[in-house]
């Protein structure tokens, strides 16, 4: 049994870690230190540790679910009391794993690619604080709790993203990333207190039981959990809040593998997978989800198959995967929303490393610059055709066993939805394996010849130094046996929310043997077609995007959202309602009022000077009168 202290720390390590950089190591000490690098290294690896002793504990345990007692956060006159306390189950210790395990191999890889950067001890003092903000979450037993961690998680990845504040584009990055995940979020607040306000609990367990007796039900679940939702839904970027995570690129590369891996993102399909009891109750709230994953899928995977930039490129692919993920939730229950989830952050996070290790090597992120690297960077070659290959779902990488899982549901609840997602496998491959060919086929075309700073390189690029290659050998591993948890249909009996099949399963029932090799003949078609155009040049890529170009064009310009929402939701609907609201406001209240204390003074003026007329005569009077009032004031009051 693991001890309760033991659970608390997995979160209080990187805490320390962040408190100690922030206040300590970077006023006193130099950036060419790399003392705060193995500082929250040391802090995570704990954790890590600890959570890998945790998850054992977790599957020995009854229900799968350790006890951890609370602790008394507030205490409010009225008998409203708030708790902090731990949720220590099969969900939590999962999701402690993916989190760690990423943020470890980012924070490792990191002390390559961010060696030399002025802003170094600042960086991982915000890493240390993200990775403890995302276990907060992870671990909360309440949603006030929860949303505290929420929030935080937020406001790193907004000072992660606009890391490089320096540069205009970076700033506007981290801003827009943090206004549109509030839409989401203020939608997540209203659910958590429309809950409170029925229920009287912030608690989850509690608010679980009354879903499943029916005490919490009708209209009052159904908006709730799609409030909870809207949360998710804006961090985890699904259709319309997507449009933050693309321009989140301009953070440094390992930020993005962490983000798009293990936290930010994953914080979405999280909190549908943890207040999944809500949904499952609600009809309406479970299919809204799955069809929103769906259309999340096919649409940003869309958007993946004409950009230049690999980051980009990987960005659309997170959106779409994550689409995937919330039609499996929707579709299919925790368990296979949350085994792909798993799978994903391996070969994710694997994915966004190795575009960086390219970057390290030829200073730019535009594949066009790039070409023939896989003679000259064999390791971060090979582990990006593993990622490649298990993103793409091909037997028998991790890759094919949750997108297998995601078929055969969807088509079980929702076919329109599964015919959506054959079209993403296919999709889904073709724009991996086109970056995969521009990026190291061919011959190298010169890099960027303008690049400045630790990612400038000169003459022939080379490959990574190996604290930056050990990470992606060992996300490559993982990329490729971490969906063997499931040969044996175990996984879902872990997770106790949903079934899984076992590896042998399939072969019991002909239709359900028969989905998975669907999906994966599209997906070595989609190979196929992408060898064919960008590697052996059988298609010209140029003449058949003349043939598709209104196609073309609505991909590459993101089917204009970006202009939408920016320009005329933003700056002529809001800007401008906001600025004549102020210049009504100025014109009708400022002014009103000056020009009324201004009217006034000049009134009271004519009216003192009507009442000095000038006349002795009438002073006297004035004077009599007042004699006479105070006599009388003073005999029948004094």
């Amino acid at each position: 049994m693991m001890p309760h202290q033991v659970a608390w720390l997995i979160f209080l390590l990187p805490l320390f870690s962040f408190v100690f950089i922030a206040f300590f190591i970077r006023p006193f000490v130099k950036p060419e230190s790399r003392v705060a690098g193995y500082i929250t290294i040391a802090a995570i690896g704990g954790s890590l540790a600890l959570s890998i002793w945790a998850l054992f504990a977790v599957m020995a345990a009854p229900h799968h679910e350790i006890p951890v007692p609370d602790i008394t956060w507030v205490v409010i006159e009225g008998g409203v009391t708030i708790h902090l306390g731990i949720i220590m189950d099969s969900l939590t210790a999962v999701m402690l794993i993916v989190v760690l395990v990423v943020s470890l191999m980012v924070q490792i890889y990191s002390q390559g690619y961010m060696h030399g950067d002025p802003g170094y001890h600042r960086y991982y003092a915000w890493m240390s604080l993200f990775t403890a903000s995302m276990i907060g979450l992870v671990i909360a037993d309440n949603l006030l709790f929860m949303f505290v961690f929420w929030e935080m998680v937020g406001l790193c990845s907004y000072l992660l993203i606009g890391f490089w504040f320096h540069k205009p584009s970076a700033a506007d990055a981290a801003k827009k990333a943090f206004i549109v995940t509030r839409l989401g979020d203020f939608g997540f607040l209203a659910g958590i207190l429309l809950l409170y306000l029925n229920t009287g609990t912030f608690d989850i367990h509690e608010l679980h039981e009354l879903a499943i007796a029916g005490a919490l039900a009708g209209t009052v679940l159904t908006w709730a959990a799609l409030g909870i939702f809207a949360g998710a839904v804006g961090k985890s970027a699904q259709f319309p809040l997507h449009v933050w995570l693309p321009d989140a690129m301009e953070g440094p590369t390992p930020v993005s593998a962490l983000i798009h891996a293990a936290t930010m993102v994953a914080a979405g399909v999280f909190l549908v997978a943890r207040m999944f009891p809500l949904f499952e109750h609600s009809a309406t709230a479970l299919t809204t989800v799955a069809i929103i994953g769906g259309i999340t899928a096919i649409f940003a995977a869309s958007m993946g198959l004409v950009m230049n930039d690999i980051k980009r490129v990987l960005a659309y692919s997170t959106i779409s995967q994550l689409g995937y993920m919330m039609l499996g939730l929707g579709a299919g229950g925790v368990a296979i929303g949350i085994f792909h989830l798993f799978n994903h952050a391996f070969f994710k996070a694997l994915l966004f490393l190795g575009s960086g290790s390219v970057n390290h090597a030829t200073g730019t992120f535009d594949m066009r610059l790039m070409g023939g690297l896989r003679k000259y960077m064999p390791w971060t070659y090979a582990t990006f055709v593993i990622a490649s290959l298990s993103i793409a779902g091909i037997w028998p990488l991790s890759g094919f066993w949750s997108k297998d899982e995601i078929v055969i549901s969807s088509f079980a609840s929702q076919p329109v939805l599964f015919y959506l997602a054959m079209i993403t496998v296919f999709m889904t491959a073709f724009y991996m394996f086109r970056a995969v060919f521009m990026t190291f086929g061919g011959e190298y075309r010169g890099g960027d010849p303008n690049a400045h700073g630790h990612d400038s390189h000169h003459g022939q690029p080379h490959e990574s130094p190996s604290v930056m290659t050990i990470p992606l050998v060992i996300l490559a591993v993982l990329s490729i046996f971490s969906g063997l948890w499931n040969v044996t249909g175990h996984f879902g009996a872990f997770m106790g929310h949903g079934q899984t099949h076992g590896f042998f399963e399939g072969l019991f029932h002909p239709f359900t043997q028969t989905l998975p090799w669907i999906a994966l003949i599209l997906a070595g078609l989609g190979i196929l077609l992408a060898y064919a155009m960008y590697s052996k040049s059988w298609l010209s890529a140029e003449r058949i995007g003349g043939m598709f170009k209104p196609l073309y064009t609505l991909f590459y310009r993101k089917y204009w959202l970006d202009e939408l929402y920016e320009n005329i939701i933003v700056r002529n609907a809001l800007l401008k309602g906001i600025f004549a609201a102020f210049e009504q406001f100025d014109n009708r209240v400022v002014d009103g009022t000056v020009n009324g204390v201004a009217n006034g003074a000049i009134a009271s003026g004519r009216a003192m000077r009507h009442a000095q007329t000038g006349q002795l005569q009438l002073y006297g009077l004035f004077i009599g009168i007042g004699i006479l009032a105070i006599i009388f004031a003073i005999y029948f009051f004094g």
